[in-house]
């Protein structure tokens, strides 16, 4: 293989577009902040801007794997903002109201409350797409509304604190120098790639995003891997909202997970799953997730104004979906090629030789 086809054949590839902006973004950190890429060992514990990125980006990772299965179903889930402010006031509430915030089996119980409620979120959008019907974005926007009012209520409209170690471990805590959440961010996607493409089920979600009434012919239980989707979706919210919730030991029913599911479609979108439906990529989302990140990250670095950053957000993105799109490539970079038109070619005997047919009557 040439260089020339090598190069051809890494640029087609869906995830070097968003590969090179992402150490784009990484690079243009450097001049505004000396030692970017340094990762410093203080206490036992990793600290650098990368360490960072990536433990902020955790919550956004985690939805952005749930709303890639959900799209791939040809549906999408716009709760997810409202289920992070459901478990992150729930758990809040019941590790408040523990007579030590510090008991292990206290914050278990707020996890595990906290998590149910999630499924039933999502089991609850999935019933309204699946059996009745109801169009995905109309089916979560009903959740996305009410969602807000339920934390709300949750908090009764105050800001829950809480002053526990345990709680603090799954969004604040260390474990083996790294961040917890990392680690319940990994184990999440290593169960995620090895449910969707270690066994059928991938291909099942597939096809019903591709055409869910000719999956229901075949035999494939449509219905309930819609169902399925959009529970695990909301279980995914779920974590990052004890997580969010957890870094900063208060929970905010107004402003937890606010416009998250904004980010995690960005993320899916530009990890190059197509929102009508069918294959999707898991990897590519996660690689997404972190370009939203690193973008937020340099917008602070840089010092955009904060009147404008969602702008420059905005840009960044349309720049990332241009350069992925083949048709624009091919109008961009193939207009020079169109301009030469095509190589003449060499005269031969094939070409002055004139063929004969003989008619026979």
């Amino acid at each position: 293989m040439t260089t020339t086809s090598a190069w051809r054949a890494a640029t087609q590839h869906r995830l070097f577009w968003p590969v090179v902006v992402l150490v784009a973004l990484l690079l243009i950190n450097v001049p505004f902040t000396p030692g970017f890429f340094a990762v410093h060992l203080k206490e036992g514990h990793l600290y650098g801007s990368l360490v960072s990125i990536v433990l902020f980006g955790s919550p956004l990772i985690l939805v952005s794997i749930g709303m890639t299965l959900v799209i791939a179903t040809g549906g999408i889930d716009l709760s997810v903002g409202a289920v992070v402010a459901i478990a992150g006031a729930l758990g809040c509430l019941v590790v408040s109201k523990q007579a030590d915030q510090n008991s292990v089996s206290g914050v278990l119980l707020g996890f595990a409350l906290a998590l149910a409620v999630a499924l039933v979120c999502g089991a609850w959008n999935g019933l309204l797409v699946a059996r009745l019907g109801i169009q995905p974005i109309i089916a979560t926007l009903i959740l996305m509304v009410a969602g807000r009012g339920i934390a709300q209520l949750i908090t009764g409209g105050q800001i829950i604190t809480v002053n526990s170690d345990p709680y603090s471990l799954i969004g604040g805590g260390y474990w083996l120098t790294l961040p917890f959440s990392i680690f319940v961010v990994v184990l999440v996607v290593a169960l995620s790639m090895a449910l969707t493409r270690r066994t059928a089920l991938g291909l099942l979600v597939e096809a019903v995003g591709g055409n869910a009434e000719a999956s229901r012919l075949v035999g494939i239980r449509s219905r309930r891997i819609k169902i399925m989707a959009y529970t695990f979706c909301a279980l995914c919210a779920g974590i990052a909202g004890l997580m969010i919730s957890s870094n900063v030991s208060a929970a905010d029913g107004n402003n937890a997970g606010l416009w998250i599911e904004l980010d995690a479609i960005l993320a899916v979108v530009i990890g190059g799953t197509s929102l009508t439906g069918g294959r999707f990529h898991l990897g590519g989302t996660i690689i997404g997730a972190l370009i939203i990140q690193t973008l937020t990250t340099t917008i602070y670095t840089i010092g955009v104004p904060t009147q404008t950053n969602l702008v420059f957000k905005a840009v960044v993105v349309i720049i990332v979906c241009l350069m992925q799109s083949p048709a624009f490539r091919a109008r961009v970079f193939g207009a020079r090629v169109r301009r030469r038109g095509p190589a003449p070619q060499a005269p031969g005997p094939a070409a002055d030789a004139a063929p004969h047919v003989e008619v026979s009557q």
